[in-house]
């Protein structure tokens, strides 16, 4: 993993046992950039941070006195260097706050043009009442965050195939309405096995208006991801899902120009490139 180092700003008496070392992927995280961050030390028993305005929840490996954190870096998030603010506490009840400034980059995203269905850009008044509810829906399960950790090891990719639309490429629907894209394409065609990228929990099951055939998966720590356009669900909302297994199969339902899988991930309320999450070397649970 890569690995950088930091100096405690302690908030009590310094303490007198092994020091702390705190460590992130990817090393050089940009706008977009999903983050993992690896804190050890052997005598902390509680570990909070604060990045980025955003509550960090961390789960600790007993075996390697190192304790994991997900963050993220919104497409917004401009080029600078950004505190990451911890606090920890130790045996004794004792706290200890402790600071390490991480340097953001800036990435270039790529434009292009779009042409779907008029209904999906201009819709009936039904429609827009099926989008409205949706979008409450939705609304409620992104602002569900889960601090426990429920992933274990590296995120898989969902299927085998070539990516063909990246994430953070700007887009203009029909010669108006731009958005930017937020996931990643694969070059999938129809009835294709799509797999769960970690272990976790189904948040949502079910078609959707722009989606298609739609799963969230719940992975702790404020982490999800979404997977777009299925033309079957194969998990049920609730349900716990390994990683790997088959959850569905892709399709081109919903907002979709053919065949495809669309993947997303986000992060307390912010989209993360899924390419870059897939790319980090992460630890199984200690019990796996």
């Amino acid at each position: 993993m890569p690995a950088t180092g930091g100096s405690a700003q302690e908030s009590s008496k310094k303490p007198s046992r092994a020091a702390w070392s705190v460590r992130w992927q990817p090393f050089r995280p940009v706008n977009g950039s999903p983050v993992v961050f690896r804190v050890s030390s052997p005598w902390l028993k509680s570990l909070t941070a604060r990045w980025l305005d955003h509550e960090v929840f961390f789960a600790s490996d007993a075996h390697s006195k190192t304790w994991y954190g997900i963050g993220g870096v919104s497409l917004e998030t401009k080029a600078g260097g950004y505190p990451l603010e911890l606090s920890g506490t130790d045996a004794d009840g004792k706290t200890i706050a402790f600071g390490q400034k991480i340097a953001i980059g800036k990435n270039k995203y790529p434009h292009v043009k779009v042409t779907v269905p008029e209904r999906f850009t201009q819709p009936n008044a039904e429609q827009l009442k099926r989008i409205a509810e949706e979008k409450t829906l939705k609304e409620q399960l992104f602002a569900h965050t889960d601090p426990e950790r429920e992933w274990s090891g590296t995120f898989l990719p969902p299927v085998k195939a070539r990516i063909s639309d990246l994430f953070g490429t700007e887009r203009v629907f029909n010669g108006k309405g731009e958005s930017v894209h937020q996931g990643l394409d694969y070059a999938v065609p129809e009835g294709t096995a799509v797999r769960a990228l970690n272990k976790g929990t189904v948040l949502l099951a079910r078609p959707l208006f722009f989606e298609g055939g739609f799963v969230i998966l719940d992975h702790g720590q404020g982490l999800l991801t979404l997977y777009m356009h299925l033309s079957k669900i194969e998990v049920k909302e609730n349900g716990a899902v390994t990683r790997g297994q088959e959850i569905g199969l892709s399709g081109g339902s919903g907002r979709a120009t053919g065949p495809h899988l669309h993947v997303a991930v986000r992060w307390q309320g912010v989209y993360l490139n899924p390419a870059t999450l897939m790319s980090l070397d992460l630890p199984l649970e200690s019990s796996d």
